[in-house]
């Protein structure tokens, strides 16, 4: 990732916890039990992310229904595609990725991580791990919402210290929710470096943030909502574009 290494959330929030102060990643040790097993590089990812389908993020991305007025700017052959050609860039851009973990974060960041190993695998013949992040707590709109379940955070055994991390999300948009997700990946690990992939970068930045791997540049205007539906979640591959209530992104953050 470059520049300063942070995502989506609401500019007027303050921070996720009282007296929290930002850490860049890996400045801090393990938290204990803030980590499981992470899971297999293949498959889609498993429901314990903890968000409902399109539960926890408005605007970026829904549930598994069109919403009226909407069109598509992304086809499944087309995320297919993008998902293939970002898998080879991380081999190449890493060396072949030999000490890479897939990080998604919840809802729908978790099935791309998991995508993205197994077209790894395919390519190197051996898996890669693929795990999810949960950036619940470290929301800087947390105490202007209401209360919600925590998801879930599973990493490799051996942790992320020193390894090559790329943090998986579907849309990213002011990039706060890249912000919350180095705070929280900070709390358990240091890595040696912090990359960011996201099937759709629809531009509006506001902190320093860009992204290392994107699938599609789409340019939208505030007003506009993009919709990612994941087979794995939504029942379907596709990107929607359409009008909806202020520029609210995904996981209820202004991304």
């Amino acid at each position: 990732m470059h520049a300063a290494q942070h995502e989506d959330r609401d500019p007027a929030a303050g921070d996720p916890a009282a007296g929290r102060t930002r850490r860049a990643p890996g400045s801090a040790g393990a938290v204990p039990g803030s980590t499981g097993a992470a899971s297999g590089s293949t498959g889609a990812a498993s429901g314990s992310t903890g968000a409902a389908p399109g539960g926890g993020r408005t605007g970026a991305h829904g549930g598994g229904t069109r919403a009226e007025g909407s069109r598509s700017v992304f086809e499944p052959a087309e995320i297919g595609r993008a998902l293939t050609r970002i898998a080879h860039e991380i081999l190449e851009r890493t060396s072949g990725a030999g000490d890479v973990i897939l990080l998604g974060i919840p809802t729908r960041g978790v099935p791309l991580a998991h995508r993205l190993a197994g077209r790894m695998e395919q390519v190197e013949g051996h898996p890669f791990p693929a795990g999810s992040l949960d950036i619940t707590m470290y929301r800087d709109d947390l105490r202007l919402r209401p209360a919600r379940a925590l998801g879930h955070t599973a990493v490799p055994a051996a942790g992320v210290d020193g390894q090559i991390v790329v943090l998986v999300d579907d849309v990213l948009y002011s990039g706060r929710t890249a912000a919350a997700a180095l705070d929280a990946l900070g709390d358990i690990g240091r890595p040696r470096i912090v990359q960011l992939a996201v099937l759709v970068d629809r531009g509006h930045r506001e902190l320093p943030i860009r992204p290392d791997y994107v699938g599609k540049n789409l340019p939208t205007s505030q007003r506009e909502v993009v919709r990612v539906l994941l087979t794995e979640v939504d029942g379907e591959d596709v990107v929607l574009l359409g009008e909806g209530p202020g520029a609210s992104g995904g996981d209820g953050m202004t991304r």
